[in-house]
């Protein structure tokens, strides 16, 4: 069992980064190993991901609580795959943690994996390449 977790500071205001990462449209823009995501009926969402190279296409679950500024995801199977993701902040600055469990997989990989997904967030929402939901 393995818990991952990782928090950079974004310069944009929380509402903003919040409604980027919530759209779960938006997440191959990412997650290096994320190809396709698209809602599907209720929390349901069809994904198509790169799995130690081979592109596997599955269900999984994606839930938001925009109150809270909390989206919690994960899939079905062995790896007991799941994570969470909090935004804090304010109107100019925010704060983006990402927190992943699974059952399998390489830690140090998993770790790196996380720090590049930060990496991505940060990018993307402080140049602007982010599109707006």
């Amino acid at each position: 069992m393995a818990d991952h977790e990782g928090t950079t500071d974004v310069n944009a205001p929380a509402s903003r980064l919040f409604e980027y990462l919530s759209d779960v449209s938006h997440l191959p823009d990412y997650f290096a190993s994320m190809r396709s995501a698209e809602p599907a009926e209720g929390e349901a969402v069809q994904v198509v991901a790169d799995v130690n190279g081979e592109e596997v296409a599955g269900e999984a679950w994606f839930r938001v609580n925009h109150d809270q500024k909390h989206v919690e995801w994960g899939s079905q199977g062995p790896s007991g795959y799941r994570g969470l993701l909090d935004v804090t902040g304010d109107d100019h600055t925010s704060t983006v943690t990402v927190k992943l469990h699974t059952e399998h997989g390489d830690r140090k990989q998993i770790d790196e994996g996380v720090e590049q997904t930060l990496r991505e967030i940060k990018r993307l929402v402080e140049d602007g390449s982010a599109p707006s939901s």
